[in-house]
């Protein structure tokens, strides 16, 4: 009897120890597991991104939660104004405080680059072909980018050259004007706009030329290319020479100071912000833009809620000396580098390279585009009609998604508009018919390792004194020490180093 007891004591002790095992392993089950169940019931996947905004405001709260329920994810965007974009992007840079998804753009990449070769930004290259739109990427604009051969960004997509004019046709007409077409008509355009009281209201108040602090996307660099300038550097005996050693550059410089001295652009230009130049134009100070064509459709509708007589036409070839030319930029506008600060594993990698393959689809592609059907846009069949009463609508809730939109002109599921309005139509139309003569970088793709190195300091030395002579600060014997000092401060070198890697390429 005292066995038998004993047993029956083991047994139901054993029973319950069993009992109390199980439980403790389904409780640590339930807790290890509770939070990737929360996670997976309530939590997005985070897409943080930094990028410029062009509009006045950020897109609409509803049509970023549209996005963020079509693409599952939780949106977190800092939108920063365009005028001050680069200097927020080196600061983010430096301090190490970049978003998942960095914007750079063209223009500011060469400065980014030493900081990809030191490994702050995970090349994307191996892993775009597990995706089914990053792995249709056009080869030649990827390449275009590439640094010593590896993909480190996702591009956002552009024509080769929008530069043009934009000018207030209504001015012309009170003028009775013609559209110019040769730098001489352009010339007197602006003149006959600073002196001959275009918008006929008796005062001496308006310029003919608004201009900013930018010698690339200002007015500068596309007179220079009506002038002959090369596109940065040119090939001139068997050697490559930089733009502003050309006697083009030069008679650029003096176009430009002559529209100073005559009072025929604005004072300030050497220190206007962009927002301030179109503002100029908005308000009816000033009534000639060069620049990005694609510009007109906001100048146009922002300018006609001031004047409703408003009206805006586009010039795109302007003959010079040597017939139409246009500079151009590689075929990306910028770039999204992914910070491995900020994404520490691959899976994060690819979470965000999902979200940017999402947004190439139909519904998500065409929502960032043209916003929401039967609000911003009309669709008949598989085509997109744009009414012009929704016109201001988009600016304000739909336009500034566009940098977020990966190679959207080449994307097949972007739709096609049938009616566009007037404005952008004719941007994109003189935009395409801007590829017959386009003058391009001959050093784009080669590397110096100079340029590099002090691009920075040694762009501000002739920058500098590029406005200076303009200003009459400096003589043409000051401007050329100036090139000179280039030159002694690694300009030389930069010169030689790309002259051996253009005729090593050829």
């Amino acid at each position: 009897m005292v066995i038998h007891s004993r047993n029956i004591g083991i047994r139901a002790g054993c029973r319950f120890f069993v009992v109390l095992l199980i439980l403790f392993i389904c409780a640590s089950c339930t807790a290890s597991s509770a939070p990737n169940e929360r996670k997976g019931a309530n939590t997005k996947t985070t897409i943080s991104i930094m990028a410029p905004l062009h509009f006045p405001h950020p897109p609409s709260e509803e049509i970023i939660a549209l996005i963020e329920d079509l693409t599952d994810v939780k949106l977190d965007i800092n939108w920063v104004p365009d005028g001050i974009y680069t200097d927020k992007m080196n600061t983010a840079l430096s301090t190490n405080s970049l978003k998942k998804a960095t914007f750079v753009k063209h223009t500011d990449y060469i400065f980014v680059k030493n900081a990809i070769r030191s490994s702050s930004f995970w090349e994307i290259g191996p892993y775009l072909e597990r995706f089914p739109n990053l792995r249709h990427l056009n080869s030649g604009i990827l390449g275009q980018s590439a640094i010593d051969g590896g993909i480190y960004g996702l591009y956002t997509e552009r024509p080769s050259s929008r530069q043009g004019v934009i000018i207030r046709e209504d001015w012309l007409d009170n003028l009775k004007l013609d559209k110019p077409a040769t730098i001489e008509e352009l010339y007197e355009v602006i003149r006959q706009f600073t002196l001959g009281d275009p918008d006929r209201n008796g005062k001496k108040d308006t310029v003919g030329l608004a201009d900013r602090n930018d010698l690339v996307f200002g007015a500068f660099k596309t007179l220079s290319s009506y002038f002959g300038t090369p596109n940065n550097w040119g090939i001139v005996d068997k050697k490559v020479v930089p733009e502003f050693e050309t006697a083009a550059y030069m008679d650029t410089m003096n176009f430009m100071k002559k529209l100073y001295d005559e009072q025929l652009i604005n004072a300030d230009f050497a220190v206007t912000s962009k927002e301030m130049q179109r503002a100029n134009i908005i308000r009816g100070a000033a009534g000639v833009y060069i620049g990005s064509m694609t510009d007109v459709q906001r100048l146009s509708d922002e300018a006609k809620q001031i004047n409703p007589a408003a009206r805006f036409t586009l010039v795109n070839r302007i003959q010079g000396p040597e017939g139409y030319r246009v500079w151009s930029i590689p075929n990306y506008n910028g770039l999204y580098l992914f910070s491995k600060k900020a994404i520490r594993t691959e899976e994060e990698l690819l979470e965000q390279l999902a979200f940017f393959d999402r947004t190439m689809d139909k519904d998500v592609a065409n929502l960032m585009r043209y916003g929401i059907e039967g609000k911003h846009y009309l669709l008949e069949g598989e085509e997109v009609q744009l009414p012009e009463e929704t016109s201001q609508l988009r600016v304000t809730e739909v336009n500034a998604l566009y940098p977020l939109m990966i190679a959207d002109l080449s994307n097949p599921n972007v739709l096609k508009v049938a009616e566009k309005e007037t404005m952008w139509e004719m941007a994109e139309r003189l935009s395409a018919d801007n590829d017959k003569f386009l003058v391009t970088d001959k050093v784009i793709g080669l590397e110096s390792k100079t340029y590099d190195e002090k691009s920075m300091e040694l762009y501000k030395i002739i920058s500098d004194a590029t406005y200076k002579y303009i200003l009459g600060q400096i003589s043409m014997e000051g401007f050329y020490q100036e090139v000179e000092r280039w030159k002694r401060s690694g300009g030389s070198l930069m010169i030689s180093e790309y002259t051996d890697a253009y005729f090593k390429k050829q």
